[in-house]
């Protein structure tokens, strides 16, 4: 089953997979970041946006705030979420707005569903195209240099008498530019079982290449990957926060 035949699938269950992830925290880190580093502007974009759990918070912060993604099921979610919000069905590689906007936001290491460096390199000139002056482009990133393929994370959660396990993990071959997503999802209902098995292509790149790719259209900051607090990435985690102001 293809990465988005699966997301459609279970787009009623999106949120339910994503149930232990603290979008407040994170949206709340990332406007804390705009405090500091952006223009004071108000208007927002987050990038595969999903079914709006950011873009929630960040109207509730007092944003002007829009999302895109791929998948319409997962806008149709968003839109019921956030009816105060526009949002479109666009690829974030490619990605164009009506008007220049303040922040733009990648959450969840979506950035890395870029198809290649050279599309993930089309994003960042679509982010500064889509930027006022002193905007920022804030998401999080994963090095492919320190990624343990062996890693899993895993929780388990209750809808509707069915009981999900929903389990995740990075994969990394050790050469090239691409990295996969693993995902299994297993829902028991009394004596039914489903299981779906997917694994999505991604971009990997050290973030020494990374910085390169910015660096012509961005001022970088690069922060530890922790939303309770702001603290410099300590150039050996594996996972970082960039905040990147226009120029």
């Amino acid at each position: 089953m293809s990465a988005n035949a699966l997301y459609t699938d279970l787009s009623d269950y999106y949120d339910l997979m994503c149930a232990d992830i603290d979008y407040q925290a994170q949206s709340s880190s990332i406007h804390r970041l705009h405090q500091i580093f952006g223009n004071k502007g108000n208007t927002h974009l987050d990038l595969a946006c999903g079914t709006g759990p950011h873009v929630r918070h960040f109207i509730n912060y007092g944003y002007q705030s829009s999302g895109l993604d791929i998948n319409q099921p997962m806008l149709d979610r968003a839109t019921i979420r956030c009816p105060e919000a526009q949002f479109s069905l666009q690829n974030m590689s490619e990605f164009v707005v009506t008007e220049q906007l303040d922040l733009i936001t990648c959450f969840l290491y979506s950035i890395h569903y870029c198809d290649g460096i050279d599309k993930l390199k089309e994003c960042i000139v679509s982010a500064h195209k889509a930027l006022k002056d002193g905007g920022i482009f804030c998401f999080n990133v994963v090095d492919k240099n320190k990624i343990d393929s062996d890693s899993f994370v895993e929780h388990t959660a209750e809808n509707e008498n069915s009981l999900f396990t929903f389990r995740s993990g990075w994969g990394y071959s050790g050469s090239g530019e691409k990295q996969s997503l693993k995902l299994s999802i297993t829902k028991v209902t009394a004596d039914d079982t489903l299981v779906w098995h997917d694994e999505h292509p991604m971009v990997a790149l050290g973030f020494a290449e990374l910085k390169e790719a910015l660096k012509p259209y961005f001022e970088i900051h690069v922060f530890a990957h922790d939303y309770e607090k702001i603290t410099a990435w300590d150039e050996r985690s594996g996972n970082a926060i960039f905040a990147c102001v226009k120029i």
